[in-house]
């Protein structure tokens, strides 16, 4: 049988005391089982520590910061060392101060609960625990916590914030997560600074000023060119840091993320560009557009769409890790391009001798490619004018062997 005996309103999270077939044991859910639901250890106390964990929040909380650690090295499946954590009960709930403040530089413990429950910063990083929990809260504050937490990691690298640092932080909403997809925030900063930070979105918006960030149909239907991103960040990164020397470097990335979220969310939200071979009455009637998976779609003019609108979007339907070689065919012309994405490369592909009741004999001939962009120019010349047009977009090279070394040189 189960009864509880004491627990704090404040707070579900704070260790109970229970009895349990008479014993008094405490009790506290911490780390995640194999289903990722709380677990819940416990472990017997006294009547004597029952006392002051009624009458003495912060000695209770400073007791779970020392616990949650026994509770992480469980794991998923593993039991709690139960002697660890009764080890600990007379050394953190009835040693003087000095004692238990030189008992947290001893062992390990959950800093981020005690700054959660109201920690004095300042002291808690000088070891003086006790006096940290002077302002102990039984609720607790989960984004003081998370704040201590980021400021932590940055101290760790060796980034130190400024308070415009901080500010331009907060603006894009990255202050606590830097993996946090960036939106502007005015609210979130300090009104006194709000005109500081707006100023120093001003070089960055200037510098990137009609440039723009294409979608890449390799990687799926809404994946952006990692080029043009590059680009643009390279770009505003420059301008910020000439016109903000002073600024840390998480200031100015994310100034730079912020742009190129932006650009990257509005080619996003932009229909497939139709090339400028729509207005080319010389270009191909029908093509087919074939897979290394078996898939084919068929394209003939006079359609709503461009060729290259509908084949980069067959691409982006189709294109996945296991699934990069895509051929474009012109079966009237006997002539064809396909793409090595995995390879950075493409094929042009010509018939030169076709006799009837003989198999088609073609030449093949190899080209390096020059990312996304460079694929979507090859792309429509192809589409206006054939391989013939292509052969200014060289050098084409029919060997195999000395297409691999050009390649393998390419890439160092």
């Amino acid at each position: 049988m189960r009864d509880i005996v004491f627990t704090r309103s404040g707070n579900g999270w704070i260790p109970k005391v229970i009895r349990e077939d008479g014993e008094l044991k405490l009790t506290l859910a911490a780390g995640a089982d194999v289903n990722h639901e709380p677990r819940t250890f416990t472990f017997p106390i006294g009547e004597a520590h029952l006392a002051v964990i009624r009458e003495d929040l912060a000695r209770h909380l400073l007791l779970w910061s020392a616990v949650l650690p026994l509770c992480d090295a469980a794991g998923t499946r593993g039991q709690l060392d139960e002697n660890a954590a009764v080890a600990l009960l007379d050394p953190v709930l009835l040693s003087p101060p000095p004692d238990v403040d030189a008992l947290f530089r001893r062992i390990r413990w959950d800093r981020i609960r005690l700054v959660a429950h109201g920690a004095d910063v300042d002291l808690l990083e000088r070891g003086q625990v006790c006096g940290a929990m002077r302002a102990a809260t039984e609720g607790s504050d989960d984004k003081r916590a998370q704040e201590y937490h980021a400021n932590r990691r940055r101290a760790e690298r060796g980034a130190v914030l400024g308070p415009l640092d901080a500010e331009i932080l907060r603006y894009t909403g990255q202050y606590l997560h830097g993996a946090t997809v960036p939106r502007r925030s005015p609210d979130a900063v300090d009104p006194a600074l709000l005109p500081q930070v707006m100023r120093v979105i001003a070089p960055a918006e200037q510098a990137c000023a009609g440039m723009r960030i294409g979608l890449d149909p390799r990687r799926g239907n809404r994946a952006t060119d990692k080029r043009d991103w590059d680009r643009m960040a390279a770009t505003v990164d420059a301008a910020v840091r000439h016109a903000y020397p002073e600024l840390v470097d998480d200031a100015v990335r994310t100034v730079s993320f912020l742009m190129c979220s932006e650009a990257a969310d509005r080619s996003k939200s932009t229909p497939v560009e139709d090339d400028e071979e729509a207005a080319d009455d010389h270009g191909k009637t029908a093509l087919s557009f074939t897979d290394d998976k078996g898939g084919e779609k068929k394209w003939e003019r006079g359609g709503p769409r461009t060729a290259s609108a509908e084949f980069w979007e067959f691409v982006a339907d189709r294109s996945a890790g296991d699934n990069e070689v895509f051929t474009i065919e012109d079966e009237e012309m006997g002539e064809g391009i396909q793409l090595h994405f995995y390879a950075d490369s493409i094929a042009r592909i010509t018939t030169v001798r076709h006799k009837a009741g003989s198999d088609p004999q073609y030449q093949v001939e190899y080209s390096l490619v020059d990312g996304f962009g460079g694929y979507r120019k090859l792309v429509s010349v192809f589409v206006r004018g054939g391989c013939a047009a292509l052969e200014q977009h060289g050098p084409w090279i029919s060997d195999v062997a000395e297409f691999e070394r050009a390649r393998r040189r390419d890439a160092r």
